[in-house]
């Protein structure tokens, strides 16, 4: 059985030994103080315990070696930054269809290919988001690519495709000190149209913090119309964005500037690989980084592993909702008492018998 916590190492082992020793200190309290108890308190009390380990269990992340991975890429942290700004909507990829499309496509098929390593999800518009920090749950990154859409159209107040700089480079950082070992791949996904009114930041991270990856462009010289998102809810009956820039009666038009996303791409030090419906993701990742991600002969397979932590987790959850059972009964039998009220000192007075009533 291997251990993969959710947490790094030195963060983890005093906080499980802290929690395990309150634990144990807490039972026996529990333990001295029960003595002359219903057996039922020091039951309650030991599954509050268990309900503790299982939780820190879960955090630890166990699993059994299982399947396969390839050696090249088990061991890498990638980094997904996606533009989800209203440009990203135009219908020009493939067969008039959203470039988010073909974005959602190449990263699940990027995720394919370089399976078991670890994957983050960073997106941007007017504001940056980091959607999932560095997980091996390819799960868990295919649904939140399937549920990503572009920015609501009314909060849209014009962005920089480079506005999500500063987000990567501290998640970078972050990686290199945490597991200085593991190659750091980013792959920027986007239309590279600028809508700021100013002209973008570099985008230049220091040497050596990115080792491979590549900036993907959608799009095409022509543009697209774009749907607007309009929040929540069915947008069936959704317009088009309009041009606002003079054009009365006409949609407003995003054209791909792969000028913008060549410089990003060298200011990222990795290649701008344009990006058609029915491109195969396979060698675009050669030319992300021959060096980091191109397989060897002697690199056949790693042995991958089977995830263990959610049967501890539905355990824990079973256990949260039977302490929920418990304290909805003891609110039960505590509210009549709410309104009974203090009994008045009269009242007592009331009960005692007349001081004739004998005679």
């Amino acid at each position: 059985m291997t251990l993969q916590p959710v947490l790094p190492v030195w963060i983890m082992l005093p906080l499980v030994v802290a929690v395990v020793g309150f634990l144990v200190w807490q039972l026996i309290t529990v333990r001295r103080r029960s003595a002359g108890l219903e057996p039922g308190f020091r039951r309650d009390w030991l599954l509050r315990g268990l309900l503790v380990l299982l939780v820190v269990g879960a955090a630890l992340r166990p699993g059994i070696p299982g399947g396969s991975a390839q050696a090249a890429t088990a061991d890498m942290n990638v980094f997904f930054v996606v533009d989800t700004t209203s440009s990203i909507a135009a219908e020009d990829y493939g067969d008039s269809r959203p470039r988010l499309e073909g974005a959602r496509a190449d990263i699940m098929a990027i995720a394919e290919e370089l399976a078991g390593a670890r994957f983050s999800l960073i997106t941007f518009d007017t504001n940056t988001a980091v959607r999932m920090p560095l997980t091996t749950d390819t799960s868990a990154l295919d649904t939140l690519v399937t549920v990503l859409e572009p920015q609501v159209a009314a909060y849209s107040k014009g962005s920089s495709v480079t506005v999500a700089a500063k987000v990567l480079d501290e998640r970078l950082r972050a990686a290199r000190e945490t597991h200085p070992e593991r190659p750091r791949i980013v792959f920027y996904l986007g239309d590279g149209e600028q809508t700021s009114g100013k002209a973008p930041a570099p985008m230049r991270m220091d040497a050596g913090l990115i080792t491979g990856g590549a900036v993907l462009g959608y799009g095409t010289a022509e543009g697209g119309r774009m749907k607007e998102n309009t929040g929540p809810g069915p947008d069936e009956d959704a317009g088009y964005i309009p041009d606002r820039s003079g054009g009365a009666g006409r949609d407003a038009l995003s054209l791909i500037d792969e000028d913008q996303l060549r410089t990003i791409a060298d200011d990222l030090g990795v290649p701008y690989v344009h990006r058609s419906a029915g491109d195969a993701a396979a060698p675009m990742l050669q030319d992300a980084d021959p060096g980091s991600l191109q397989r060897g002969e002697g690199d056949s397979s790693l042995e991958g592993r089977t995830e263990l932590y959610w049967i501890l987790a539905a355990g824990a959850f079973a256990l949260v909702l039977r302490e929920a059972v418990l304290v909805l009964r003891q609110l039960r039998e505590l509210r009549p008492l709410s309104h009974a009220g203090p009994a008045s000192p009269r009242s007592g007075r009331d009960r005692q018998p007349a001081q004739g009533a004998s005679k």
